[in-house]
């Protein structure tokens, strides 16, 4: 199975985990707190941040946009998507917060302008968001940036799948199993299907989680996902449809420990005894086994 080059880091079996802090619209349009997510992705370990980028009257309707909602921007939907909507100077703040930290970002793109948008940072790959797989030129114009593609497969079927790979091509591709239900209850979360798609497209298959706890993005890690994505806050109480389905602080920061443990305790596969366990083998085994004939 080929692996994928993100930045710096590659990506695939045997492998270190790649490990993702989704932002996403967790800032609730105050680049301040953006970037002390950031911040939390850095101490915590994570590998890279994620952002979403959508050009708001491109991806909803009007009839959408105009309907009655009340939150913190204004009384209609619209209100409500283009204040979680950062721009060119809120990206620039953000772009160069990363750059200081040492972390990449990239984004999912909701539509083809906003791919553009994101290209202009030089982002290391792209994903395209569970919601988004059905959207054929979308995916083909994120291809034609020439950039690894991270494919969310939520809400999706094998052969809605099948149809975007066959698009998309297998080279640079990663595929992330997630259930897009927020929080996931854990009996939704499925985390067999992560070896069957490695197995029917022979790539790497990552996980992106929206459920409440660490354990089955552990779990995803040992049944060989090269790549966890949680999504992160700074208080789940915070207004806004994502921040159940976050990670705190030391949430993600127990998360990256524990797969860095995961990673460690899985081993070659090659059974040994180790030099170790020569003492206790000493001190335990009864003599007038097989090994004294």
């Amino acid at each position: 199975m080929a692996a994928v080059k993100i930045g710096t880091k590659t990506l695939g079996d045997g492998l270190p985990c790649y490990v993702i802090a989704e932002i996403g619209i967790n800032h609730n349009g105050d680049v301040g707190l953006a970037c002390r997510l950031i911040d939390i992705a850095v101490q915590s370990g994570c590998d890279a941040v994620k952002f979403q980028k959508r050009t708001v009257d491109v991806v909803y309707s009007a009839e959408e946009l105009a309907k009655p909602r009340d939150t913190p921007f204004g009384s209609t939907n619209g209100d409500l998507k283009r204040g979680l909507e950062f721009g060119e100077k809120e990206y620039e703040q953000i772009d160069a917060h990363c750059e200081e930290k040492g972390i990449p970002w990239f984004a999912s793109c909701w539509d083809e302008a906003a791919v553009d948008f994101v290209e202009v940072y030089g982002p290391p790959c792209y994903k395209i968001a569970s919601a988004s797989l059905t959207d054929d030129n979308l995916l083909r114009h994120t291809r034609s940036k020439g950039k690894p593609i991270m494919l969310s497969t939520g809400m999706s079927s094998h052969d809605e799948i099948h149809h975007a790979v066959q698009i998309l091509g297998k080279n640079d591709l990663i595929l992330l199993h997630s259930c897009s239900t927020y929080p996931a209850y854990y009996e939704e979360l499925n985390l067999r299907v992560i070896p069957v798609l490695r197995q029917q497209y022979g790539v790497p298959v990552g996980y992106s989680g929206h459920e409440t706890g660490i354990a089955s993005s552990v779990a995803a890690v040992a049944l060989g996902a090269c790549a966890v994505e949680r999504h992160i806050t700074t208080d789940r109480s915070l207004w806004g449809s994502d921040q159940a389905a976050s990670l705190e602080p030391s949430g993600i920061t127990r998360l990256v420990r524990d797969i860095r443990l995961i990673e460690a305790a899985m081993g070659d596969g090659v059974k040994r005894v180790l030099e170790r366990e020569l003492p206790v083998m000493q001190k335990l085994r009864r003599v007038g086994g097989w090994r004294d004939h």
